[in-house]
C-alpha cells in the first residue's frame, strides 16, 4: 500500500469513527435520560409519517444511496489490493550528455532470474512498483524449507540486489521481499 492510499484510509477511518462516536454519544445520552426520556421511542410520529407519506419514492432513494455506498466500499477494497506495477521505462540518473532508460519489465525479469539462481530458491517473481529512480522492487520468493535462511538472505543482498544496484548505477534500491518456505519439489523419474 502506498502513502497516498494510507493517507486516504486514515482520513476515511477518522471521519467514520467521528460520526460513529457522535452517534454513540447521542444514543448513550438518550439512554441515560440526558436527551429526553429513555422510555419514549426514538422514531416518533413525524418520522413515521414522513416514511409513510413518501413510501414509494423514499425506498428508491434508500436503494440508490445503498448502491453508492456499496460501490464506494468495493472501490476501497480494490484499492487495498492494487499493485502499483509499472511497465514504463525507468529513467536512470542523467549526465550532461543525456540520460538512459531501462525497461521495467526487463529489470523485473533479470531480478527474478538472479534470485531464482540460488539453490535455496524454488521459484521467484519480481515486480517494479514505480518508475521513480531508484525504483521500488517487490519480490515474492518461494524457498526450500531445508535451506539455511542465512544463505538465502546473503544471495538476495549480495548477488541479486547487488546486480540490480550495479545495473541501475545506484547505492540503494528499496526492496520488499516476501519469502515463503515450502518443501522442495519431488524429483521426476522417467520410466522407459
Amino acid at each position: 500500500m502506498n502513502r497516498k492510499t494510507s493517507r486516504g484510509n486514515r482520513w476515511a477511518l477518522a471521519l467514520i469513527g467521528s460520526v460513529l462516536l457522535v452517534l454513540g454519544g447521542l444514543a448513550a445520552g438518550r439512554g441515560l435520560g440526558g436527551l429526553g426520556s429513555a422510555d419514549t421511542p426514538i422514531v416518533d410520529g413525524g418520522v413515521r409519517g414522513f416514511f409513510t407519506g413518501n413510501s414509494p419514492a423514499i425506498w428508491w432513494v434508500v436503494a440508490v444511496v445503498s448502491i453508492v455506498v456499496a460501490l464506494l466500499a468495493l472501490r476501497w477494497l480494490l484499492v487495498q489490493g492494487r499493485r502499483e506495477v509499472t511497465h514504463r521505462p525507468i529513467r536512470l540518473e542523467g549526465s550532461p550528455a543525456g540520460f538512459s532508460e531501462v525497461s521495467a519489465d526487463g529489470v523485473s525479469q533479470a531480478v527474478a532470474a538472479d534470485v531464482a539462481s540460488s539453490p535455496a530458491v524454488v521459484s521467484a517473481d519480481a515486480r517494479v512498483a514505480d518508475s521513480r529512480y531508484p525504483p521500488e522492487v517487490r519480490l515474492r520468493v518461494v524457498a526450500d524449507e531445508r535451506a539455511p535462511i542465512g544463505e538465502l538472505r546473503w544471495h538476495l543482498s549480495a548477488v541479486a540486489l547487488q546486480h540490480l544496484r550495479d545495473a541501475l548505477r545506484t547505492d540503494h534500491v528499496h526492496t520488499v521481499a516476501r519469502v515463503s518456505l515450502e518443501p522442495p519439489p519431488a524429483p521426476h523419474r522417467m520410466v522407459r
